[in-house]
């Protein structure tokens, strides 16, 4: 990895008005949260067809039984961000990110700090009613699913709850897309941390920043499908190259605002 790559990459995201970042399974994987199609992801062990709507709607007790179980086989509850997630907060507190992106559902992005967070896929975070449409956190249900209510219900309206998280068979949330599609047409600088860029529509949105002439940054350990058409592509761990990224553009802040005028 060159250091002066890392520099002029911070400097484009200090000297930008707008900075937006997508995320992706990669950036959870130091946190303990296994990525979907890696030597150890989940349909490596696991059948997508237990994640489709129509299993949930045909079994919603067996539904939430076996997620609790792949929940807890796969990295427990007790997931903490890492420091990949806590460099992006930090650009953004520090007014260098504008938003962030995320394919992930595992809720660690706020739990960091970020604030303005597009979830493309939902979030484990929370649970929605299907009848009246009322969103609740999630722990407190997954402690009544433990305790043998299965499947969950609404305290309101009775109606069945389910994980706030896109299965197959669902649609994405068309607010949350549309905002995604905005902030990747008004990006001066994009950053693509942790996404192999392989599942649409989300993987369309690097390239649409890209058309509209914003400057690319991309941080995978594998190649990806842009690695081509970007300006900076850094094939490394998140974790490791966001808080240098972050610390880069700090520093670059830091002797500008010292220089003499």
């Amino acid at each position: 990895m060159d250091d002066e790559d890392l520099r002029f990459a911070a400097q484009a995201i200090r000297e930008a008005d707008h900075v937006v970042a997508m995320t992706g399974a990669g950036v959870s994987t130091n946190s303990g949260i296994p990525d979907f199609r890696g030597e150890e992801g989940l349909w490596k062990t696991h059948d997508p067809a237990d994640f489709h709507l129509s299993r949930f709607e045909a079994s919603p007790g067996e539904f939430w039984r076996d997620r609790l179980e792949i929940d807890a086989a796969r990295h427990g509850e007790q997931v903490v961000p890492n420091p990949a997630h806590e460099a992006l907060a930090d650009l953004e507190s520090a007014g260098n990110l504008d938003a962030l992106i995320t394919q992930n559902i595992d809720g660690l992005h706020p739990k960091a700090g970020s604030q303005h967070v597009v979830e493309l896929h939902g979030s484990g975070e929370r649970v929605v009613c299907r009848d009246c449409g009322r969103r609740f956190p999630a722990a407190p249900v997954r402690e009544r699913v433990r305790g043998g209510e299965t499947p969950p219900r609404c305290a309101d309206c009775g109606g069945v709850l389910k994980p706030d998280v896109v299965l197959f068979g669902e649609q994405l949330p068309q607010a949350a897309l549309l905002e995604a599609h905005a902030l990747a047409e008004s990006a001066d600088v994009f950053l693509v941390v942790g996404s192999s860029l392989s599942v649409e529509p989300a993987a369309s949105l690097p390239g649409t920043a890209a058309d509209h002439g914003a400057t690319m940054v991309v941080v995978n350990l594998d190649r990806t499908p842009l690695s081509g058409r970007v300006e900076y592509d850094f094939r490394a761990d998140a974790a490791d190259l966001l808080p240098r990224l972050a610390a880069a553009v700090d520093d670059g802040a830091a002797a500008r605002d010292s220089a003499p005028s």
